[in-house]
């Protein structure tokens, strides 16, 4: 279920939790409960600290064997999606900063996914929860 946040300054833990608490998330395993904590928390910390949104919409869907998480914001457009994955290789010292949290979503979930609609930014991310 879609749920509308607004206004989303000092809600984080709100938001995070609505998606964690749903229905669809609530009975799945821990393993499967870590991932998609980790990348909620990812993307709203993002949408909070940098998108300039007032408000986001989120949550959770099944569809089939997936579990989809949505997230929709009127904030700057950012497709984050589309910025290098940094060097996890390379010395710290000389790691670029910033990307590491959606690289981890990346490699975490099996889909994720970023379009502009409108004024409106839409990140979408799809784990499957039928192993």
């Amino acid at each position: 279920m879609i749920k509308r946040f607004d206004p989303i300054e000092g809600r984080n833990s709100d938001i995070i939790e609505s998606i964690m608490q749903s229905d669809e998330v609530v009975g799945l395993g821990d393993d499967l409960k870590f991932k998609i904590r980790l990348c909620v928390e990812e993307v709203e910390e993002n949408i909070l600290c940098y998108s300039g949104s007032t408000w986001v919409e989120a949550g959770a869907e099944v569809e089939g064997d997936h579990l989809s998480i949505s997230f929709r914001d009127g904030g700057v457009e950012f497709d984050p999606l589309a910025k290098a994955d940094p060097d996890i290789n390379a010395p710290l010292e000389e790691r670029q900063i910033g990307g590491l949290g959606i690289f981890l979503c990346k490699q975490m979930m099996d889909v994720v996914e970023y379009k502009r609609e409108g004024d409106h930014n839409v990140l979408k991310m799809k784990i499957n929860i039928k192993l």
